[in-house]
């Protein structure tokens, strides 16, 4: 299965009091973003498949990702299926930020791309599913 959303919405603020603007992510994705791992509720130990593109647009951080064969990459696949699950959400460390209340992000380092039950950006969403075979 393979999916597309959006894992950052810009100038948007988040729950957490957090603005992410155009360019966060410029740095990180010239060092290769697809090399970011496509996790499952950002923990670690669960990969559910992988990353085929990642770019940032005028809206935010845009993502197509494929989904795995293996246990945790069906389970996945199966709750974004239902509409159980719709949240993309990303992890990263901050280079650069101003402000505060909110703090606007400017430069990020991008570690992962999660798929989630309540992300804290709530337009970062899950927009198109296609139920399609693994190469």
């Amino acid at each position: 299965m393979r999916f597309a959303g959006y894992a950052a919405v810009f100038d948007r603020t988040d729950r957490g009091g957090d603005v992410v603007r155009k360019g966060a992510f410029a740095r990180s994705l010239a060092r290769g973003g697809r090399a970011v791992p496509l996790l499952w509720q950002h923990e670690p130990g669960r990969p559910i498949g992988r990353i085929e593109y990642l770019s940032e647009d005028t809206r935010g951080l845009r993502v197509i990702g494929r989904l795995s064969a293996g246990a945790a990459g069906r389970e996945a696949a199966a709750l974004l299926k239902d509409g159980a699950v719709s949240g993309l959400s990303f992890g990263y460390r901050v280079r650069e930020a101003v402000g505060e209340n909110p703090r606007e992000l400017l430069d990020l380092d991008l570690v992962e791309v999660s798929l989630v039950t309540l992300p804290m950006q709530p337009r970062a969403r899950v927009h198109a599913v296609e139920d399609s075979p693994s190469p």
